[in-house]
């Protein structure tokens, strides 16, 4: 039986077909940027990736059933799940596994979205925090040329993969086990950087090694979905200034440092008190970026259902035990328990006030701000009152 990977023809349809998902969506494609999409392959990179069905994620190999639809997942415009806590597809029992994504193939048209704010240019060295499946540092290689690619990745089993990979369809960048946030190759600097993992802040090693007039495009995301892209020019004065993306984008959080797991105390069931919204509004991708610049760095959120099925979420900040959950009921307003020195739905509750006075401002109607003292997020409305969050 012929391997559909073997028909040429019907591979670059493929690639077709997703560069024109790509371009009729919200992503106009520049010549450069529809030409990688078009000669770089997608499926090498993720020859095998994880279907959901329910709670159990399940390998799917282009050998498991029906090969043209396999084909057809690999080049529709969406994120391919790669790694579950850490068991990547490949060597994932048929079963399948249950757990939190680890790492994935960002969906293409969020990949253009970014290539294209990072405006890569032959010969430009570019660094990239988060190799994953390598197939966006197949991009940047295609872009800038590979010797001029440095790609870093956490994992060690992700980093020896994507190099594989790199090298099988002929590209040759620097690939570095380590800290995508530290391990940053001793005295070099970027024309560009780019992550495909979510920070807090831009780390400052990336802003130092940033030359000036390079572009930086980072996802900044707390413990909230929907965060925020930033695209950022080193100034001449070391500092770094620009503008949030309108994509909304949930990047896996990079791994630096050491990770502390939170666990949430008890809540009493009093004292109680009537919320003004349900914990359901954090799930509004218009409005968490918002939320998260209201949000305290370290607090956690966990949300669920309760024995009545209705939406519950818990928020606790281990930096002073501060824990509060919002639940909600039926034919009542959400109830709003607390435990610790502080009600944290409260100052959220004031956020989206604000928001819906400020009439939903957008993602991209914010400016950022990078400096080695500060970051910060700034607002400025018709009115011309600027209003400016501490990241």
């Amino acid at each position: 039986m012929t391997n559909i990977l073997d028909d040429e023809q019907h591979v670059i349809r493929a690639r077709v077909s997703l560069t024109h998902q790509i371009d009729r969506g919200s992503v106009v494609l520049s010549s450069p940027l529809a030409g990688a999409f078009l000669n770089v392959p997608r499926h090498p990179f993720v020859p095998v990736f994880y279907r959901r069905e329910r709670e159990q994620f399940i390998p799917w190999r282009i050998t498991d059933g029906d090969a043209e639809a396999w084909l057809d997942a690999v080049y529709t415009d969406d994120s391919l799940i790669t790694e579950v806590d850490g068991v990547h597809a490949e060597h994932a029992a048929r079963a399948g596994v249950t757990g939190v994504p680890t790492s994935s193939s960002t969906a293409p048209s969020l990949m253009a979205d970014m290539l294209d704010a990072l405006d890569v240019k032959e010969g430009d060295e570019v660094y990239e925090a988060g190799a994953g499946s390598g197939y966006n540092a197949a991009m940047l290689c295609h872009l800038a040329g590979d010797k001029h690619v440095t790609t870093v990745d956490r994992s060690g089993a992700l980093t020896a993969l994507a190099r594989e990979r790199l090298n099988g369809v002929g590209f040759d960048p620097l690939v570095i086990h380590g800290d995508g946030a530290r391990d940053i190759p001793h005295d070099a600097t970027y024309d560009r950087i780019i992550a495909t993992a979510s920070v807090w802040q831009v780390p400052p090693l990336w802003l130092e090694r940033c030359r000036s007039g390079g572009i930086l495009v980072v996802p900044l995301k707390g413990t909230l979905a929907g965060g925020m892209i930033a695209r950022l020019t080193k100034l001449p004065d070391g500092t770094a200034a620009g503008r949030i993306l309108h994509t909304p984008a949930a990047f896996m959080p990079l791994k630096t440092g050491a990770e502390v797991e939170a666990s949430t105390p008890a809540i009493p069931d009093s004292p109680s008190r009537q919320a003004a919204l349900s914990g359901r509004a954090l799930d509004d991708w218009t409005f968490s970026f918002f939320a998260q610049l209201h949000m305290p760095r370290g607090l956690v959120r966990t949300y669920g259902l309760s024995d009545d099925g209705l939406h519950v979420t818990t928020l606790y900040d281990p930096a002073d035990g501060s824990a509060t959950r919002i639940e909600d009921r039926p034919e009542a307003a959400p109830l709003v328990t607390s435990t610790g020195p502080r009600d944290l739905w409260a100052p959220l509750e004031e956020a989206h006030q604000l928001w819906r006075r400020l009439h939903r401002p957008r993602r991209e109607w914010f400016g950022i701000d990078v400096t080695p003292a500060e970051q910060a997020v700034t607002y400025t409305a018709p009115d011309g009152q600027t209003r400016r969050w501490t990241l």
